[in-house]
């Protein structure tokens, strides 16, 4: 396995660095966080655990709000890929593909339905419910990236296809990191996050 980027290092978490990130494949020194360019989402900061309204451990949980920040000018679309960096495997685990988001400062709405999505790891084409095994702490990475070239990917594309597309065409990224523990759902939990 390749070594993780030194350039990304600071805007990762040690547990989350896998190198086989798709901003450790697309991103550069030049282009993370470039201009300003943030992602951020209004139902937790970077870092913190995600509420279970976004996970398996709740029926009917959606997808969580993202918001950013406008991206460097020329920008034609906006792509989101959101993987598990502590998955085992080469890869890390795909949970949502998104793109046709309009090149401009944005959100998503939490359960909003995005305008192209691409399949994920378990093959469809909706936010993959995280769901860890019970006890284990797993590293979520939502990676935005900025394209000077509109994507022409058919809906249901998968990760490769969609990280062969933006290969040469970023032009500036930004990331944000969520947790997730499995099996918390119990109340004996809940005491242990409060001041997290």
């Amino acid at each position: 396995m390749t070594d993780f980027p030194a350039w990304l290092a600071p805007h990762v978490p040690a547990p989350a660095r896998h190198p086989g990130l798709a901003i450790a494949k697309l991103g550069s020194a030049q282009f993370v966080a470039r201009g300003g360019f943030a992602l951020t989402s209004p139902a937790f900061r970077s870092g913190e655990e995600l509420d279970a309204s976004f996970t398996a451990a709740e029926e009917d949980a959606v997808a969580p709000p993202l918001e950013w920040s406008a991206p460097p000018p020329g920008t034609q679309e906006l792509v989101l890929v959101v993987e598990d960096a502590t998955a085992p495997g080469a890869e890390p685990a795909c949970h949502w593909l998104v793109w046709g988001l309009a090149g401009q400062r944005g959100k998503l709405l939490e359960g909003e339905t995005p305008p192209r999505t691409g399949k994920n790891a378990v093959g469809n084409s909706e936010w993959l419910l995280p769901s860890p095994p019970e006890g284990e702490t797993r590293h979520y990475l939502f990676q935005l990236f900025a394209t000077e070239l509109p994507l022409v990917l058919m809906p249901g594309a998968g990760r490769a296809e969609l990280l062969a597309s933006l290969q040469g065409s970023v032009t500036a990224c930004a990331v944000l990191h969520a947790t997730f523990t499995g099996g918390g759902e119990d109340d004996d939990a809940d005491w242990e996050d409060d001041d997290f």
